[in-house]
């Protein structure tokens, strides 16, 4: 699966100052992680977003987000935010601050 490179760029520039942050091509896109964990990831033209089980019901609240099912299987605490969610920078910004909140709560991996 090929994904957005110019939404990948824009995740690439809000991320440019975190110290802890990295990219990684995984599962057909682009995962960001920080300290090891993953954050976020483009894949197709959406972005997936790791907000964790306590964060996901309000998530999938959220207009443009749908439930995260890679495998089969809807995996919990994930969230697949459609284009039209993050065509604004202010929208992106907001998806990318929880997908980054839930990541840097956990223990940095090695």
């Amino acid at each position: 699966m090929a994904f957005d490179e110019g939404l990948a760029q824009r995740v690439r520039e809000l991320l440019e100052d975190h110290p802890h942050a990295t990219a990684k091509k995984m599962f057909g896109g682009l995962g960001f992680m920080i300290s090891g964990n993953m954050c976020v990831g483009v894949m197709g033209d959406g972005m997936v977003v790791r907000v964790g089980p306590p964060n996901y019901a309000d998530a999938l609240s959220q207009p443009y987000a749908q439930e995260f099912d890679f495998t089969g299987k809807p995996m919990k605490g994930w969230v697949m935010v459609a284009a039209e969610g993050l065509a604004e920078d202010k929208d992106l910004a907001y998806w990318l601050g929880r997908g980054e909140q839930f990541a840097s709560a956990l223990m940095p991996k090695s």
